[in-house]
């Protein structure tokens, strides 16, 4: 009877079939890895040159070739406040804080009704919550800034939180329902037949386990609301300016002065990079619980 048994030809042969399929896998992931960090680089280079710019003397922020080994100073970070930016600072910080709370207190428990608990018609008020973002704000500023002003709301910085709100939440509701759609209900039901009311449902049962999500859509929020300009600049003058508007009267008619302009946008982006940095565990899993189902 005839071995049907591969023999070490046949072997042989599969082996140098399977070793070109390997190598054109690793040298595609190897160019994939490689534009990936391309890609990256370019995105963040404006970034890193604008902090280097910042510790340069203004002599040498604009020359030509650029100065790539400058005398280093901290005189335009003293420039910036010397100017007066802590206030515009703490108008962003309450501003975007405040906001970003109201915006999760309202946010939760109406996606919570939309995915857990849903409503009738869930659909309408989706798309009515989304259809809130259809209009570009331009379109909408005049009677905004009629409104405040019959109320007496310009240059107010509650009303600013107010307008933040009402700005963010469509996305953070639309964000809080995929998250909560992930929670199991078996993990819901079991607590309702223990006697869990709706409260302890959803501050104790699901909260700490769409956390994530949460810390996701805040951080976000708060970005958002931070780098907010068209609003800040349309409907604040000098009490509640916050810092994006501020960031252009660095440049005015003398020239543009770019090495204190660098450093007050440093400054202004310290704090989202700490928030970030801070929430970015909780945000890398919050992104991901609502991208697969």
């Amino acid at each position: 009877m005839t071995s049907i048994l591969p023999g070490p030809v046949t072997t042989r042969a599969r082996q140098a079939a399977r070793r070109p399929r390997a190598v054109t896998r690793r040298t595609r992931d190897l160019l994939l890895t490689t534009v990936t960090w391309l890609a990256v680089l370019a995105f963040f280079f404006p970034v890193l040159w604008m902090v280097l710019t910042a510790f340069k003397p203004e002599n040498q922020a604009a020359t030509l070739p650029p100065t790539f080994w400058p005398d280093v100073t901290l005189d335009r970070f003293a420039a910036v406040f010397e100017r007066g930016m802590t206030p515009y600072l703490i108008n962003s910080a309450s501003a975007s804080i405040g906001s970003t709370l109201l915006v999760l207190a309202l946010a939760i428990p109406a996606a919570y009704a939309l995915s857990i608990r849903p409503v009738r018609n869930v659909r309408d008020p989706l798309f009515f919550l989304i259809s809130t973002k259809f209009m570009p704000v331009a379109a909408s500023i005049i009677p905004v800034y009629l409104l405040l002003q019959s109320v007496g709301g310009l240059d107010n910085v509650t009303w600013l939180t107010i307008l933040y709100v009402g700005v963010n939440l469509p996305i953070a509701v639309w964000m809080m329902r995929s998250f909560l759609a992930e929670v199991p209900r078996e993990i819901i039901e079991a607590a309702q037949m223990d006697g869990a009311g709706l409260r302890t449902e959803i501050f104790r049962v699901v909260l700490p386990i769409v956390l994530p999500g949460v810390a996701a859509a805040g951080l976000i929020c708060f970005i958002f609301a931070w780098n907010e300009f068209f609003l800040a600049n349309l409907l604040t003058s000098q009490i509640a300016r916050t810092t994006p508007p501020v960031l252009g009267s660095f440049v005015d008619g003398r020239g543009q002065f770019l090495s204190i302009l660098s450093a007050a946008s440093t400054v202004a982006i310290i704090p989202v990079v700490i928030a970030g940095w801070v929430a970015q565990k909780q945000l890398v899993r919050g992104l991901a619980m609502g991208a697969i189902k």
